[in-house]
């Protein structure tokens, strides 16, 4: 077996997405409670672009090859690893490495195919998935019967986000960047849908009735129109900063209507708090997904060897769902 493959880097260390291309790489080898997983197809996250600007570098210890979310097949085994054997299907949350013919990943961040997925689709699972459960339901503590606002309603996070609260019984009000995206997320279960860009949408949003839990992607722009379209005692998540992370805050309206502000980001966690949520995510969200009530929205598929135009295309902003690699 060869000990180098094929990855994508990124000429100059950073750069614009032309920057990167595929290269022989030395092949990673597993350790001690570590899989070696053949990727097959791998999940492109915003955080990626951030990286490859420069802007977000790998925490210690994960490789600074790309990719955040992996599904393949099982290569090789470290010691320690009971759970899992060569040739398992399984789809991997990672510290990174996903651009690539093979990855490592710690044996307890790795999880089955759900029931009637296949690899691309499995692919764009672990990052969303964790996100949303870590953050909507763990840390928002939203419950059936509550009013979830989700901002970036056609990102990958934001149809996750939909679809995870309309399978726990919450309602869902979703913002867009325009009437067609807004229908979109209607599609994927959205009760009312707002177009973002129009001066009215904060009066759109409390007319039906303000919410219990924000899922904010925007930062500094919204955060205003966030507190204030919460109910009493609700509260404010904030996992991205798009629009910039210095605001002001009146302490004192958190405090008349009880609020809870939180925020958090997923790379930087350690192992073991990443393997709680996978048995969290297996345990709670896999079920949604073997009965069809959550579904991967794959928007475009790219070739390895096209990771550039990946990478404009989610920069775009355009997509509806997942943007993913196929690994030949």
């Amino acid at each position: 077996m060869s000990e180098t493959m094929r990855a994508v880097t990124i000429a100059g260390g950073k750069g614009a997405a032309s920057a990167l291309r595929v290269e022989r790489v030395p092949k990673p080898q597993p350790r001690a409670g570590e899989l070696l997983v053949r990727v097959r197809a791998a999940g492109v996250n915003r955080p990626d672009i951030v990286q490859r600007e420069g802007r977000y570098p790998p925490p210690p210890g994960a490789p600074d090859i790309l990719g955040l979310e992996a599904a393949g097949e099982v290569a090789a085994v470290g010691a320690d690893v009971a759970r899992w054997k060569i040739g398992d299907p399984v789809t991997a949350l990672l510290p990174g490495g996903g651009y690539a013919e093979f990855a490592t990943v710690d044996g307890r961040n790795a999880l089955p195919l759900p029931a009637g997925l296949d690899f691309v689709q499995a692919a764009a699972l672990p990052e969303t998935v964790f996100t949303v459960w870590s953050n909507v339901f763990e840390r928002g503590a939203l419950r059936s019967g509550e009013t979830l606002l989700v901002h970036g309603a056609n990102s990958g996070i934001g149809v996750t986000a939909i679809q995870m609260a309309k399978a726990a019984g919450a309602r869902v009000i979703a913002t867009a960047r325009s009437p067609a995206k807004a229908a979109q997320a209607r599609s994927v279960g959205a009760d009312v849908t707002v177009d973002s860009t129009c001066a009215d949408w904060v009066t759109e949003v409390r007319s039906a009735g303000g919410v219990d839990v924000v899922l904010d992607m925007v930062g500094a722009d919204f955060f205003v129109a966030n507190v204030e379209l919460l109910k009493p005692d609700g509260r404010l998540v904030v996992i991205a900063t798009m629009s910039g992370h210095k605001v002001e805050v009146d302490l004192r309206v958190l405090m008349i209507k009880r609020l809870s502000l939180t925020a958090s980001t997923l790379r930087a966690r350690g192992a073991d708090e990443k393997a709680r949520l996978a048995r969290a995510v297996e345990i709670n969200v896999w079920p949604w997904l073997a009965a069809g009530r959550v579904r991967p929205i794959i928007d475009r598929t790219f070739p390895l060897e096209r990771a550039s135009e990946a990478h404009e295309w989610l920069e775009q902003g355009s997509q509806f769902g997942k943007v993913v690699l196929i690994v030949e």
